[in-house]
């Protein structure tokens, strides 16, 4: 395998194995971390590979998050190109400072640390309850629909005051907005049917206020309505399809390194620990994030002009060996804080603290009260989700 780094590539990039980014990332990594890459609409950028720089981009401020300013890598969003969050009030993750910090700071409060260790006693028994339905329906399961999707999904929806049976609904369309062999199109479609339906929930929240997150943001009375069904659009996103495919493809990770799994059996404590491993050897959003340049920056020795995207391959910064030693190696007792799963600077994953409590109580919950937990299927046989922009499996069989 050898790569012409003179040649702009393409993304996506095929996997050789389930577990592990495309091989081509690591020779990138190694010979030129600052590589050319040719997006969907033919604009020529750079794809960043190595974990320093990966850093460094997300946390300059000269590299913007504006989605007008950004090309696609991995599909065209829109028919002109841009993505649909593309001038919505308060969609704050297409925002940079101080924009950006109005609405991060409005829910910093109820989504640090504490409050995520509040809500852990209510993780634990959606968790718990999940894990009774499976054991009472018998002794097989598809972890994905039984545990996996819904505990995030009951956590959030309560969170955000979102019926669940309301949600599950409307499901399927997050999933096909999500990805990469989605038209522009349908992906306008599935953004603008998910907004609809949560500009709903925010109306019946100002008829009818509740003890939630989006009748507190209505309360604040500092947003708009479209503000308001804006940040619940992103906090949904953010709180479900990353922490439900973590869940999932996690189990699967560790059902398939018995050394490991054995080793977390035996000391439930190593939780903490194996989740923030798992985030950095899994790294599920596997097409990285981008940014656009607002003037001319060098990046190891590489003018990145102004108007060129830049992607960061957060899989590539993960399994880095200039910052985690042996990076291909799962080993839940390795050190692995600082890992960019969920980005990095000022954009760095919102609702993270939540993911966080949300794996490190199903994780324990799964191999506490399923102590035989198992794959019901030979391991090559799971699904993987490859063609989504959050990578995991579509389906995990299992049994004790």
């Amino acid at each position: 395998m050898t790569i012409d780094t003179d040649s702009p590539m393409r993304l996506p990039i095929t996997r050789r194995s389930v577990l592990d980014p495309p091989p081509e990332l690591a020779e990138l990594r190694q010979r030129c971390p600052v590589a050319p890459l040719t997006y969907v609409d033919g604009h020529i950028g750079w794809l960043v590979t190595s974990y320093e720089l990966a850093r460094a981009v997300l946390q300059d401020n000269r590299f913007s998050s504006r989605p007008e300013l950004r090309h696609s890598a991995v599909h065209l969003v829109l028919g002109d190109g841009q993505p649909p969050e593309e001038d919505v009030p308060g969609m704050f993750v297409g925002m940079d400072p101080p924009e950006h910090t109005r609405y991060r700071k409005l829910l910093t409060g109820e989504l640090n640390v504490r409050r995520m260790r509040q809500l852990e006693p209510q993780i634990a028994e959606t968790a718990n309850m999940l894990v009774d339905q499976m054991r009472a329906t018998g002794t097989e399961a598809d972890l994905v629909p039984a545990f996996a999707s819904p505990l995030p999904s009951l956590v959030i929806c309560d969170l955000l005051g979102i019926p669940y049976a309301e949600w599950q609904t409307i499901r399927p369309v997050s999933e096909r907005m999500l990805r990469t062999d989605s038209s522009a199109e349908e992906v306008k479609d599935c953004f603008a049917k998910i907004f609809e339906f949560l500009a709903e929930v925010v109306q019946r929240k100002k008829r009818e206020p509740e003890d939630d997150l989006v009748s507190g943001l209505i309360a604040l009375d500092e947003l708009s309505d479209v503000e308001i069904t804006a940040i619940a659009f992103q906090l949904f996103t953010a709180g479900h399809e990353t922490t439900a495919n973590m869940l999932a493809l996690g189990t699967y990770t560790l059902l398939t390194h018995p050394d490991q799994l054995a080793a977390l059996r035996a000391d439930l404590d190593l939780t903490e620990g194996a989740v923030e491993e798992l985030l950095r050897y899994l790294t599920v959003i596997q097409f990285g994030i981008s940014r656009a340049a607002l003037e001319d920056v060098e990046l190891a020795g590489t003018t990145i002009r102004a108007g060129q995207t830049v992607t960061v391959s957060l899989p590539a910064a993960n399994r880095d060996p200039a910052r985690f030693t042996d990076p291909d190696v799962l080993d839940i007792r390795r050190p692995a804080t600082g890992n960019v799963a969920f980005g990095f600077g000022v954009h760095q994953c919102v609702a993270q603290q939540l993911a966080r409590a949300e794996m490190r109580i199903g994780f324990r919950t799964l191999f506490q009260r399923l102590p035989d937990l198992r794959l019901a299927v030979p391991a090559e046989e799971v699904p993987m989700r490859d063609g989504a922009i959050v990578y995991g499996v579509t389906a995990l069989p299992v049994t004790w």
